[in-house]
């Protein structure tokens, strides 16, 4: 067994007699199985609807309780891997994440598949800050970068993978095997784990901020099920005198105790040590960060409906449409990754400003009328932004922070991204909901009087009951369920409402996301130059209390 004590991560050299870039592929591999899953489902989204007869807030739940629970456990599954090691909480939630996905493939209905989602949310936050712990420890900081950079590949591999894997599976399978291809993934990634990663202990005490994780869960998922929800109750009761405002606001509150707790245990380990933040590139970069993840979840939620019921686009399809956008990002990821280390605020500038821009370009081309190729200027120059957004919002958050205080920031900045990913979905969802019950209202009774007279009322009444209980918005659905034995050509004016009253809905619920960019983009300026090692601050003690002072690596044979 070798031993060493360092006040900074143990060096690559020191650490286990084996190649760290084939540690590194087998922590990327599940790293990518877990980020595929945040994509893939999306595109699926219409035939889950069709074969499960799910509703859109169904939907929504199908996609955030994966991204809730992944998000609220990731510090807490960081500090599991200081206690019991890594390697061993890798490879539990790798498991985990396997059996779920098999779950997740055989589930009936919409309840099943979301109480499967929640245990593959909790499968990948046990497995995802075991990556960055053990990349910190097993890489020098020289080579840490590089390392870096292969990780944030992964990212855009699996942007590119989801819609394009997942619209062929779904096209030639069934929307089963976004879950089922899973499988033999996390059964090769976990031989892997077994005969390469190195069981690495780190002799610190830490102690797990369980009041700190029930209220972070308790209040993130008031305000989740909140927006979620609130469409299909009017925005009133939900139970009893409860109403939905009140849910929303019960969660913030109880978001806002999490918050003062935090700053008055601050000497006892909470959940998530606020001292970090009196970093202002930190703090800035979380901001940026939940914006880029509010921005992408709130765009292709009813981009990829879009897509597929509007456009009538196959999933492998609309894929496809998207694939662009991914694979220009992956390849310039790696060049602005290098330039981050010199000129990272410029570059996340430039990053920013590209992805905003683009993205906004598809939602002016985006019409009820349009093709496929009207989206793609957009999505080329969102996806060249892109790639210079994700490495130098890592490089510039953790540029002035200590190597021992890397885990705790690295699970701190995840946590942020995945909170940004969950609100994100839930906001747009929510106003996408709202929307579609306004605006298909008032595209059925402008289009109702090209109908005969005794027609118009109940045409109007259907698109009205449809906003009121739940929008189904499976490709070739109208969202109105029509009296029975009615025209055809009824059926056709029904679906060109849909078109027509989805598209301006999408419309103007894409505006929220892209403000949310566009304020994200300017809070880059806010961004500090880079300083001399010399001048990097030392913690104070408290702060070291607070995220876990100097650590020995224990690497076991």
């Amino acid at each position: 067994m070798i031993t060493q004590r360092t006040p900074e991560a143990a060096p690559a050299a020191d650490a286990p007699q084996r190649n760290p870039w084939l540690i590194l592929s087998v922590l990327c591999l599940g790293f990518f199985m877990i980020l595929l899953d945040t994509t893939i489902v999306n595109i699926a989204i219409p035939d889950l609807i069709d074969d499960l007869g799910a509703t859109l807030n169904q939907i929504l739940w199908i996609l955030n309780a994966y991204i809730l629970v992944y998000a609220v456990l990731l510090i807490t599954a960081g500090r599991l891997g200081d206690i019991h090691g890594p390697k061993r909480l890798f490879m539990i939630g790798l498991a985990l994440f396997t059996v779920a996905s098999i779950a997740c493939g055989l589930a009936q209905d919409p309840a099943q598949l979301v109480v499967f989602r929640i245990a593959q949310g909790l499968g990948g936050a046990l497995l995802t800050p075991q990556t960055l712990a053990v990349i910190t420890t097993i890489f020098p900081a020289e080579r840490r970068g590089a390392a870096f950079g292969v990780w944030g590949g992964v990212a855009g591999l699996a942007t590119v993978a989801g819609p394009t894997l997942g619209g062929w599976l779904v096209s030639e399978w069934g929307w089963r095997w976004i879950f089922f291809v899973n499988v033999p993934v996390g059964v090769i990634a976990l031989g892997m784990a077994a005969v390469i990663m190195p069981d690495l202990r780190f002799n610190r005490r830490h102690r797990l901020d369980l009041p700190g994780t029930a209220l972070v869960t308790a209040g993130l998922f008031l305000i989740c099920y909140g927006l979620i929800e609130g469409e299909s109750h009017d925005w009133g009761r939900v139970w009893g005198p409860v109403t939905i405002p009140m849910v929303i606001a019960a969660g913030v509150g109880i978001l806002a105790l999490f918050v003062w707790l935090s700053h008055v245990r601050s000497d006892a380990e909470p959940l998530i040590p606020l001292r970090l933040f009196a970093d202002r590139n930190f703090s800035v970069m979380n901001g940026v960060v939940a914006a880029v993840s509010f921005g992408m979840l709130g765009l292709f939620l009813p981009l990829t409906i879009y897509l597929q019921s509007v456009l009538g686009l196959t999933a492998l399809q609309a894929g496809l449409t998207t694939a662009p956008m991914s694979l220009i990002s992956m390849f310039v990821a790696p060049v602005a990754g290098r330039a981050a280390d010199r000129h990272g605020k410029y570059v996340l500038l430039a990053g920013m400003t590209l992805w905003t821009a683009g993205l906004t370009w598809v939602v002016l081309a985006a019409q009820a009328g349009s093709d496929r190729g009207d989206l793609l200027p957009g999505l080329l120059v969102a996806g060249l932004g892109l790639g210079g957004v994700f490495a130098p919002l890592q490089t510039i958050a953790m540029r002035d922070i200590e190597p021992r205080f890397a885990g705790a920031a690295s699970g701190v900045f995840n946590t942020t991204r995945q909170l940004g990913a969950v609100i994100g979905a839930a906001a747009v969802g929510a106003l996408l909901q709202a929307r579609l019950a306004v605006d298909l209202a008032a595209q059925a009774r402008s289009n109702a009087t090209a109908l005969p007279e005794p027609f118009r009322e109940r045409f109007v009444a259907a698109f009205d009951e449809a906003g009121s209980r739940g929008m189904e918005v499976g490709a070739g659905q109208s969202g109105a369920h029509l009296p029975a034995g009615a025209p055809p050509e009824i059926a056709q004016l029904a679906l060109r409402t849909f078109h027509e009253g989805f598209t301006a809905a999408m419309k103007s619920t894409m505006v929220l996301p892209l403000i949310v960019l566009g304020v994200a983009t300017v809070s880059v300026l806010l961004v500090r130059r880079r300083r001399s090692s010399a001048a990097v601050p030392r913690p104070t003690d408290a702060t070291a209390a607070a995220v876990g002072d100097e650590q020995s690596v224990v690497v076991q044979s």
